[in-house]
C-alpha cells in the first residue's frame, strides 16, 4: 500500500550514522536518508492535490528555520536513536500538521505523544545495544552534530523503496 511521511533531512549526520544505520535500519537500505521523522503515515500520495500541498506548503511556512544539535543517544527496547536538542521545533512541526490533518495523528496515533528522534538502528535488542556502544564511541571522537533545519520533506513509498515526492521551505508565509 502506497504511503507518504514528512521527515526533516540531517545530510550533517550521515558520516555518524550512515554506515550503522546502513547495517542496523532497514529503511536506510529503502531509500531513507538520515532523518527526523516530523509525521508518518500520512495521506495516500493520490490524495495530495494541489490544494492539499498548498495547505501543507502554508502550514510548513509559518514556522521559521531553527538550528538543532544530535549529541544524546536515546533507547526504546529495539532501536537506538540521536535525540534533538532542541525537541520542541519538530513537536511544533507535528502539531501543526495534525491540527490540519487530525485524521493522520503521528505513528497513526499507537503512541501517546511526540519523541523526536534520528532512528540509527532498530529492529532488534541485541543488535541495538552493539549500536549503542558504537555510536557513543563515535559521539565520543567525532562529537556532536550540528545541523539547521530550513525544510521539511514529503517521501512517498509505493513501490517499497521511498522517494521525495515535495520539499516545503520554512519561514515562507
Amino acid at each position: 500500500m502506497a504511503e507518504t511521511a514528512f521527515i526533516v533531512r540531517v545530510p550533517e549526520a550521515e558520516a555518524l550514522v550512515g554506515e550503522l544505520r546502513r547495517r542496523f535500519d532497514p529503511s536506510a537500505l529503502r531509500g531513507v536518508p538520515a532523518h527526523i521523522t516530523v509525521l508518518v503515515p500520512f495521506m495516500p500520495p493520490q490524495q495530495l492535490t494541489d490544494p492539499v500541498l498548498s495547505d501543507i506548503s502554508e502550514i510548513l511556512g509559518a514556522h521559521r528555520p531553527f538550528g538543532f544539535g544530535l549529541a544524546r543517544i536515546g533507547r526504546f527496547p529495539v532501536t537506538v536513536y540521536l535525540s534533538p536538542e532542541p525537541e520542541d521545533p519538530f513537536v511544533q512541526l507535528t502539531h501543526s500538521l495534525v491540527a490540519r490533518f487530525p485524521a493522520y495523528p503521528p505513528y497513526g496515533g499507537v503512541h501517546a505523544g511526540v519523541v523526536p528522534h534520528l532512528t540509527v538502528a532498530q529492529g532488534d535488542a541485541s543488535a541495538a545495544d552493539v549500536v549503542e556502544r558504537e555510536l557513543s564511541q563515535a559521539l565520543e571522537s567525532n562529537g556532536p552534530v550540528a545541523s539547521t533545519c530550513h525544510s521539511v520533506a514529503l517521501l512517498e513509498n509505493s513501490s517499497g523503496d521511498w522517494r521525495q515526492l515535495h520539499v516545503f521551505a520554512l519561514g515562507q508565509a
